[in-house]
């Protein structure tokens, strides 16, 4: 994998990994999610399938995002199951957000198994016409 630093990496990287790109621990499987930015700002989209507003916590500290929900220790299987192939597992997600996001403004919905969470530019961050005296 290389080393080199994109524009996704400067923006934002996973915390929770002591690289600078977004590799995981080796056997563990990434989370599903789309993060992407605008110019309306940063929109991350968080598989939640099976999960209520309840299951899922949103955590901001200083200039990081936390998404995180812990499954409980009780693992129910109907006596009938033939096949389970959705993963019912804990997750805990963190992402270093650049100072041009304002954390402070950001909303978040969870509808149909997917968490919508959007991170807007500030407004000094915004592109801006100068006039020319």
């Amino acid at each position: 994998m290389s080393t080199d630093l994109t524009k996704f990496d400067i923006l934002f990287r996973d915390i929770f990994n002591n690289s600078n790109s977004f590799n995981f621990l080796e056997g563990k499987q990434p989370h599903p999610l789309n993060i992407f930015h605008d110019e309306d700002g940063l929109h991350f989209q968080v598989a939640c399938t099976g999960l209520t507003k309840k299951d899922v916590k949103l955590d901001i500290e200083d200039d990081t995002l936390k998404i995180i929900h812990e499954k409980e220790d009780k693992d129910e299987i109907h006596p009938g199951t033939i096949h389970r192939g959705l993963s019912q597992k804990s997750f805990k997600l963190a992402y270093k957000i650049s100072s041009k996001y304002d954390l402070s403004l950001t909303e978040a919905e969870l509808k149909h198994g997917l968490l919508e969470i959007d991170i807007p530019l500030r407004e000094e961050s915004k592109p801006k016409s100068i006039k020319i005296k």
